[in-house]
């Protein structure tokens, strides 16, 4: 009975040492990625705008679509910074700040829903075809050949056009065109991953071929969805606000595209008016930096030839 016992326990005990192995991994990245200074600085602005949409409704002075008045009973439009207001009104007399803070929750809706179903797809097409390849790979790889030759501004303006501006269409469009450079990058990881000892072992021991890609391949190219995914993010927040820049955005959602929109019919510009659309244009360029400098700490951790 002990000689059968010990097997079965050592047996038993393989699953519990692969996953302690994988959250070894997983910490060791996470670890590597923290000593990154770009990483860091690209994490600490999402942390802000994370922490500003979250506690939108404190941090705004006014309703974002709240048309204020003047002492005298006058509409306040146009009015300066600090003359009562922190970034000024707009022409109809909207506090700037308050739309600029509660634009943060669209930005980072749009981002964050638009980045998971870019990783999601993007991430299961390159499983499926770098592993079975053949006809499904070939397949596969024509489809995003097709997404990657579609203009991604375009064909969101267009689907608006044909549906309604909404920010759902923003994010069904951004998920349409832009997976297929996270699935070519994952194919390309999973036909070498394939060929490893500990893949044929389990192909050997009569693993199923969804337990193989899904228990024993999935986990080692998670890393580069991350990669991916940080730049989908950015990504999509600047496709959000070119899409609402050109009229094509959600009407009933307040977003930095939005914002510039309406500076621009405003001719805030001409007006000098730069504490209206110089915020909104700032906030867009350090979400999306703030997307490349943690791409850029995940390929050092992930290739380290680049460090070089």
């Amino acid at each position: 009975m002990t000689m059968r016992a010990e097997p079965v326990a050592a047996e038993a005990g393989l699953p519990q040492a692969r996953r302690r192995a994988r959250f070894a991994r997983v910490l060791d990245f996470a670890r590597l990625m923290l000593k990154d200074p770009y990483t860091v600085a690209g994490l600490v602005i999402y942390a802000v705008f994370v922490l500003v949409a979250v506690f939108a409704d404190l941090i705004a002075t006014h309703d974002p679509q709240e048309i204020l008045f003047r002492a005298n009973g006058r509409v306040a439009s146009n009015r300066p910074m600090l003359e009562g207001y922190i970034l000024g009104t707009t022409s109809l007399g909207r506090d700037v700040f308050s739309q600029l803070v509660y634009s943060t929750r669209s930005a980072l809706l749009v981002g964050i829903t638009a980045a998971f179903c870019v990783v999601a797809v993007g991430t299961l097409v390159g499983l499926v075809a770098g592993y079975f390849g053949r006809w499904i790979d070939a397949v596969l790889m024509r489809l995003a050949d097709i997404a990657l030759a579609i203009p991604l501004l375009p064909f969101i303006i267009v689907l608006a056009a044909f549906l309604r501006p909404s920010t759902f269409n923003v994010v069904i469009g951004v998920a349409l065109l832009l997976w297929p450079n996270t699935a070519r990058v994952i194919r390309s990881q999973v036909l070498t991953v394939r060929e490893r000892a500990y893949v044929e072992a389990a192909r050997v021991t009569g693993a199923s071929d969804m337990r193989i890609l899904f228990v024993h391949v999935a986990p080692n190219i998670l890393p580069l969805t991350f990669l991916y995914g940080s730049v989908a993010i950015g990504w999509a927040i600047l496709t959000e606000a070119a899409v609402s820049f050109v009229g094509f955005g959600d009407p009933s959602r307040i977003s930095w595209g939005f914002m510039l929109q309406d500076a621009f019919v405003s001719q805030a510009l001409s007006r000098g008016s730069w504490h209206w659309f110089l915020p909104p244009g700032i906030c867009i360029v350090l979400v999306v930096v703030a997307g490349f400098f943690i791409s850029r700490g995940a390929e050092e951790v992930l290739f380290p030839q680049l460090r070089a």
